[in-house]
């Protein structure tokens, strides 16, 4: 009887289903294979990417670098758990073949949430531009000003109140300085046809409009030459459209200046206006040799 006993007590002892463990170990290791690259990503160490874009060496640039490094990060998290979803409903649902999966409807909570949150990510996209936006077309005062005119195929920078004035043209790319740590406004112009003030390093580009005026404030938070070029397309020479922007201590800008407003600074700068005045009036014709702006002999 004790025997019987023994066999009936073995004999009812509940048995998983049979391929149930399979099944389990298959769970646990697409798991696995989720979590991969979230633990790539933690190992990968804490310093954000820069995604494909300059930091930038103004206040106003690092503000725009900021703001795409934080859309790209929203857009990789939102990327991420949608393709979560994806992968989860094909491995999920993957072995029912024709069976339609219970369906279920009128799920309100569930509506309400995947309805709320995109509207609160737009709106929050929304806000951070604005703030943006706002950092980078603010023109507080300053006694720091360049007027810019672009023209086939150069640019003129002249200092209001000052007889600073730089030219150059192709082969003689012009270098103006300004003071780091300083707003500077900048005043730009066209001659003649469309043209790009572009610097790549300051994440910023702005069009040269013939009658416009467009007007913008920097403020470089570095020491340095910066090369900058016209990004439009605006007639034969213009890739040779090329200028420098040094950045130098407001000391250093100062001595600058002061270069022009000597007699000889003065006589180079009118030089120099003649020049392009001469070039600008004859219209798109053929380069010139541009004159010495440097205020020095």
């Amino acid at each position: 009887m004790s025997k019987m006993a023994k066999v009936s007590l073995v004999d009812s002892t509940p048995q998983p289903p049979v391929g149930a463990e399979s099944r389990g170990r298959r769970r646990r290791r697409h798991r696995g294979l989720l979590a991969l690259p979230f633990a790539a990503l933690l190992l990968s160490g804490c310093t954000l990417s820069s995604f494909g874009a300059y930091q930038g060496d103004t206040t106003q640039s690092r503000s725009t670098f900021h703001l795409w490094q934080g859309f790209t990060i929203g857009a990789l998290v939102i990327g991420g758990f949608v393709l979560l979803l994806i992968l989860w409903a094909v491995l999920r649902y993957r072995r029912h073949g024709d069976t339609i999966p219970k369906q279920t409807q009128y799920h309100i909570p569930l509506e309400l949430t995947y309805t709320i949150i995109p509207i609160l990510i737009v709106f929050g996209l929304f806000a951070a531009t604005v703030v943006v936006e706002n950092q980078v077309t603010n023109n507080p005062k300053t006694n720091v000003v360049v007027d810019v005119n672009a023209f086939q195929w150069g640019w003129t920078f002249r200092y209001p109140g000052t007889n600073a004035l730089v030219t150059g043209e192709l082969t003689a790319a012009p270098e103006f300085e300004i003071p780091v740590n300083t707003n500077v406004r900048f005043n730009l112009t066209s001659t003649d046809v469309v043209h790009g003030f572009y610097l790549p390093k300051f994440d910023f580009s702005r069009y040269a409009l013939p009658g416009v005026r467009n007007y913008w404030t920097f403020n470089a938070v570095h020491t340095g030459t910066f090369f900058g070029q016209c990004s439009q397309l605006c007639g034969l020479y213009h890739t040779e459209m090329w200028f420098r922007v040094k950045v130098v201590t407001p000391a250093d800008y100062a001595a600058w200046i002061a270069k022009f407003n000597t007699p000889s600074g003065a006589r180079a700068a009118e030089a120099a206006a003649l020049a392009t005045h001469q070039q600008t009036s004859s219209g798109a014709g053929a380069p010139t040799k541009p004159a010495s702006t440097t205020g020095e002999k």
